[in-house]
């Protein structure tokens, strides 16, 4: 395989480096902006993610294969020319929608049978169809099927189905070079990232991570944090599992999360993150600040002709003032909705260009504890 990871720098274990794709390089630690239905929710165009200086967009491969179906948007020449995005995707493998959908499910060794979300129609899904849906998206980087154990869940539980979700692993990567290879694939250069599971059990993690170190993939993923631990349970298992992936290959760490999560994750080794909290937050008035976040629903912005931050250059806080803002999410417009939901982005993607500065300044650690300090100064207003 190819090298596609160049590792600018290191300070301490925080790591600056550069992806390149097919759709162009990724520079990191960046933060993935969330269209789950290959849009992000609010109202937010293609054109707006690029004016806000977003890198990856991350669409659901599960949800997309159940609305509007893969196989037409394969006919419309993949997700990049549905959606009108020149820059890298990555799609999800839909093994979160399988744990999400833990009521409706039955796991065996060939995949998952569950049922849609939408109509209850019946759907399976294993390693070689979620490749080929994510083929026929054609996405700039496909995440392998996996489960998602609960982090809370019993080891008797977790170590089989980690050895399961390895089993499947060895036949993603199998069914991808398969895929990549035909005529009438859209994205022949299709990336794989591989998925370590274990809970918060730190030695199946270890175990599992030597593992699937051993497939030498594009990029290796953290899977199933943020879903019932602790913060510091997720530090912890973070901390103890990316020094056994590959120093050369980049590590993504899934569904996280706040800004402080991210700063913490950085400082362990992690490069890549995806949340919805920016655009989600966004559109019940929560918008963050470098001094932590602000509800815009509050009676107190009714007169404040400030910008939600000073010295922002989001198309929110150039044009409109907290006073308009607060008027629009009363009001309910969807502008509202819209603008938060951009300064949110905004300010994810400013972040992680200020985190890559500072880690190729050499300063990571110092900039982290003074960046989280002030964002905790305003946690509840």
């Amino acid at each position: 395989m190819s090298k596609s990871y160049t590792l600018i720098k290191k300070d301490g274990s925080a790591r600056r480096g550069v992806l390149h794709t097919v759709h162009g390089d990724i520079q990191t630690p960046v933060f993935m902006n969330v269209g789950t239905v290959a849009a992000i929710k609010g109202g937010v165009s293609t054109d707006d993610l690029r004016n806000i200086g977003t890198q990856v967009e991350l669409s659901n491969t599960y949800h997309l294969h159940v609305r509007t179906g893969d196989e037409t948007i394969k006919k419309l020449g993949g997700l990049h020319r549905f959606m009108n995005w020149d820059r890298p995707i990555l799609t999800d493998s839909g093994g979160f929608q399988v744990f999400s959908l833990a009521s409706l499910r039955k796991i065996t060794e060939r995949g998952v049978s569950f049922r849609s979300h939408i109509d209850g129609h019946p759907i399976f899904m294993g390693p070689e169809e979620s490749m080929q849906i994510q083929s026929n998206l054609a996405s700039t980087i496909a995440m392998a099927f996996d489960e998602c154990p609960p982090a809370l869940a019993e080891r008797s539980y977790v170590q089989p189905s980690v050895d399961r979700t390895y089993r499947w692993l060895v036949r993603c990567k199998a069914q991808m070079a398969r895929l990549n290879s035909l005529e009438d694939t859209i994205n022949k250069n299709q990336m794989l990232f591989g998925i370590n599971q274990g809970a918060i059990y730190p030695d199946i993690r270890i175990e599992h991570a030597k593992m699937i170190t051993e497939l030498d993939l594009d990029g290796y993923a953290i899977g199933g944090l943020a879903v019932g631990e602790s913060h510091e349970q997720m530090y912890e298992i973070i901390e103890k599992t990316a020094p056994y992936l590959p120093e050369d290959k980049p590590i993504y760490l899934m569904g996280v999360g706040t800004p402080i999560n991210i700063l913490e994750a950085v400082e362990r080794g992690v490069d890549f993150f995806d949340c919805v909290y920016p655009s989600r937050n966004g559109r019940h008035g929560h918008v963050y600040t470098s001094h932590g976040h602000l509800n815009m629903f509050n009676a107190k912005y009714s007169l404040d002709e400030r910008p939600i931050e000073e010295g922002c250059q989001c198309p929110a806080c150039r044009s409109y003032s907290r006073a308009y803002i607060h008027h629009l999410m009363k009001a309910r417009e969807m502008l509202g909705m819209r603008l938060c939901v951009l300064h949110n982005l905004y300010f994810y993607n400013h972040l992680m260009e200020e985190i890559r500065n500072h880690i190729e300044k050499g300063d990571y650690s110092a900039y982290k504890k003074s960046r989280t300090e002030q964002m905790k100064e305003n946690e509840n207003a």
